[in-house]
C-alpha cells in the first residue's frame, strides 16, 4: 500500500507536504524555543529584511517564522485529535446501531440526524462560546460536528457483515453480543470509515482556524487563524502577516487533500491487483 501510494503524484505530493508539516511541528521547542507570542525584534520588520526574523515581525515585533511553525504544530495537534474523536465515536455510535437493530437503531439514528441538520461550523462556535476557548474544548467542539458520517458509514458496514457466517457462528457458541459486535464485526468495518479521515482532518484544520480567527481558539497558543485575525488590523500597510500564514493553511490543507487523493488511487490499484 505504501509503495501503491508513493507511486501516484498525488500521494507523493500529499506524503511530501505532511512529512515536512509534521517535522515542523515536532522541531518547533527546538527550532524556535522562545515563546512564539514574545516579543523578538522592531515591529512590522518585512519579510527577508533581517536574517534573525526571516519572514519578519508583527505589529507587536513577534517573529512569523516562529509563530507559523508553532502554528503547525498546533493544527496538526488539533485536527488530527478531533479526527480521531469523531472517528471513535462514529464507529462505535455506527456499530451498535447497525449490530442492535430496531429500537437501538432507529434512536441513535435520529441523534445523527439532529446533529447532521446543524452545520458543523456553526455547532463548534456554539460550543466553544459556551465551554471557553482552549484547545481541549475546540477538539470536542470539531469532533461534535464530525462523527454523524463516520456513524453512517459504520452502520451500513456493519448492516452488511453481520449477517456473515462467521458472526452466526460466533452467536451460536455463546459469545457476548458486545464482543461480537466490537471485537469481531468493526475492525471489518473499520476501512471505509478510516477512509473519511482525510476529509475530517482537512475539515478540522479549517474550523480551528476559523474559530482562532474569531477570537475564540486557545489564546495561550499561536495559530494560523490568529496570525491571520492579527493581520487584519494591518492589511494595506504590512499584508504579509495574513498572506503567510494564510498560505500555510492551504498548504497543509491542500496536503491533506492529496494524501487522501493518494490513499483511494492505492486502495483502488490494489483491488485491482488482487
Amino acid at each position: 500500500m505504501t509503495v501503491r501510494l508513493l507511486r501516484t503524484p498525488e500521494g507523493l505530493a500529499g506524503t511530501l507536504i505532511l512529512l515536512v508539516l509534521a517535522a515542523l511541528a515536532v522541531g518547533a521547542p527546538y527550532l524556535f524555543p522562545r515563546d512564539p507570542l514574545s516579543i523578538a525584534g522592531p515591529a512590522l520588520l518585512g519579510p527577508f529584511q533581517d536574517a534573525a526574523h526571516p519572514l519578519g515581525t508583527d505589529r507587536l515585533g513577534r517573529d512569523v517564522l516562529a509563530g507559523l511553525v508553532h502554528g503547525a504544530r498546533t493544527s496538526l495537534a488539533v485536527s488530527l485529535a478531533a479526527a480521531a474523536a469523531a472517528i471513535a465515536v462514529g464507529a462505535v455510535i455506527g456499530t451498535l446501531a447497525g449490530f442492535a437493530g430496531g429500537l437501538v437503531d432507529e434512536l441513535l439514528m435520529r441523534i445523527t440526524d439532529a446533529f447532521q441538520t446543524v452545520p458543523g461550523f456553526l455547532l463548534a462556535l456554539a460550543f466553544v462560546s459556551v465551554a471557553g476557548p482552549s484547545l481541549a474544548v475546540v477538539v470536542v467542539a470539531i469532533a461534535l460536528g464530525a462523527w454523524t458520517g463516520p456513524a453512517r458509514i459504520a452502520r451500513a458496514e456493519v448492516l452488511s457483515i453481520r449477517e456473515r457466517d462467521y458472526v452466526a457462528g460466533n452467536r451460536v457458541i455463546g459469545m457476548h453480543p458486545l464482543t461480537i459486535a466490537f471485537r469481531e464485526i468493526l475492525p471489518n468495518a473499520l476501512p471505509p470509515v478510516l477512509a473519511l479521515s482525510s476529509m475530517i482532518v482537512a475539515g478540522a484544520i479549517l474550523t480551528e482556524a476559523a474559530l482562532s480567527f474569531l477570537g475564540l481558539g486557545d489564546p495561550n497558543r499561536v495559530t494560523w487563524g490568529s496570525m491571520i485575525a492579527e493581520g487584519r488590523t494591518v492589511l494595506r500597510s504590512a499584508p504579509y502577516l495574513s498572506i503567510i500564514p494564510g498560505l500555510a493553511l492551504v498548504t497543509a490543507v491542500l496536503g491533506v487533500y492529496l494524501f487522501g487523493e493518494g490513499l483511494v488511487e492505492a486502495s483502488a490499484a490494489k483491488r485491482r491487483y488482487a
